[in-house]
């Protein structure tokens, strides 16, 4: 029997029964650099930034990957060979970014309750801050008058594929409320400050065009009383297809309708600004996946738990928005299917990657593949329980390269050093 759910990227398929990511056996690639293992396809990656980029039309036009949702440096340099600037939201995002070879105007700043210590580090590396709320903006213009500055707006319009990541609205901590316009723009004249970017995030997830374009519109009216405008950023969000009854968002359909908003705009304003997004899932996500071994079987009166070494120490999705992710046994293409619980080795009752999935019936010593994987799994992993987190792989065309080594547990010690009490 086949297995219950399709790959949908073409460079991952079966040969010999056993699931090839980018070329190369998940078999070979746990052999070699162990397991749990997250593996990443750059085919994939490249391809996601080419049809983004060709989808929408209007120029002058901008992506900015958003590296919270991935920030392995290799990741980073390979955007940057495709073009991409960054959106980044903490100090070290910056410093990784001069890592991966971007310089200052490659970055914007877009950081949340940030303090006057970050504000002055971004302020020394030269990068353009998107200003969060008042309290940034009056504290920044105080010690930094006569810069150039970014406004992210909040203008009550929220999204998202779950209520942590709708970050638009009035429930959400983010951005500075249409109320609160009129004084940033007082404070930006006490200050002496030019107001060059407009920036809105509504959510993260998103399937449906229309809700972009419909939160692109308020953006545009309140962009018209702004006359120092360089560039305006409608954010990311963009979502990809984790579940089977996901229907891809349609690029088409955005790229015509943001082209269309853009140029009608632009016409009215006087002059053309450049478009910016920020995709970071849209980009990742689907490239990537965790590798990890079923180790224990065991059966209740209500479930079959698949037992592996790994757990949401690794990838917190799950738990955290009940998110799906395709769980695929990589090394039986075929055989019975059965409904089972994918669990993971930590002393949580709630570390579970699905609380029930029917899957090639799984046995001790198979390989299970996590799919779409690749953000917001490492860059939100953490060492619980003292457990190490895995590995990182960049796989290409049939070959591999380690991008990150294993953790150790010499790793986590060292983090508390012996002190005399």
């Amino acid at each position: 029997m086949n297995q219950p759910t399709s790959l949908s990227v073409n460079s991952w398929d079966f040969r010999s029964g056993v699931l090839h990511v980018g070329g190369c056996s998940v078999s070979d690639l746990i052999s070699e650099f162990g397991s749990p293992l997250y593996v990443y396809d750059r085919a994939v990656m490249e391809g996601q930034f080419e049809v983004l980029r060709k989808a929408i039309s209007y120029r002058p036009f901008r992506l900015r990957y958003a590296c919270k949702a991935n920030g392995n440096l290799t990741i980073l340099r390979i955007f940057r060979e495709l073009g991409a600037h960054l959106d980044v939201t903490s100090p070290g995002e910056i410093v990784l970014a001069e890592m991966a070879g971007f310089h200052a105007e490659h970055l914007l700043f877009t950081g949340s309750s940030v303090t006057d210590e970050e504000l002055a580090f971004v302020e020394r590396k030269g990068v353009l801050i998107n200003f969060d709320s008042i309290s940034q903006l009056r504290r920044y213009g105080r010690r930094f008058p006569h810069r150039d500055i970014c406004l992210r707006l909040n203008l009550d319009v929220g999204a998202g594929h779950h209520e942590h990541v709708i970050t638009g609205g009035p429930d959400s901590k983010f951005g500075i409320t249409a109320e609160d316009l009129p004084d940033a723009r007082q404070l930006a004249r006490q200050f002496d400050l030019r107001i060059v970017g407009l920036h809105q995030h509504i959510g993260s997830g998103i399937l449906d065009a229309q809700i972009f374009l419909r939160a692109v519109e308020p953006l545009l009216e309140v962009a018209r009383d702004f006359e120092d405008l360089l560039f305006l950023n409608v954010g990311g969000g963009l979502g990809i297809p984790y579940a089977p009854e996901d229907r891809p968002l349609d690029l088409a359909e955005l790229g015509e309708g943001m082209t269309r908003l853009c140029e009608s705009f632009c016409r009215s304003y006087g002059r053309r600004l450049r478009l910016e997004l920020e995709p970071g899932r849209f980009l990742v996500g689907p490239a990537g996946c965790l590798l990890t071994r079923v180790n224990t079987v065991k059966r209740t009166s209500k479930h079959v738990f698949a037992g592996t070494d790994s757990g949401f120490n690794h990838l917190i999705r799950h738990p955290l928005y009940r998110s799906y992710h395709r769980i695929i046994n990589a090394t039986r293409e075929d055989g019975p299917v059965r409904r089972v619980a994918v669990c993971g080795n930590l002393c949580e009752s709630g570390d579970l990657f699905t609380h029930g999935r029917e899957i090639i019936e799984p046995r001790e010593g198979d390989i299970l593949a996590i799919c779409d994987a690749g953000a917001y799994g490492y860059s939100m992993s953490f060492p619980y329980n003292m457990r190490p987190r895995p590995a990182e792989v960049l796989v290409d065309e049939g070959r591999a390269w380690l991008i990150r080594r294993r953790e150790r547990i010499e790793d986590l010690v060292a983090l508390f050093p012996p002190v005399a009490i």
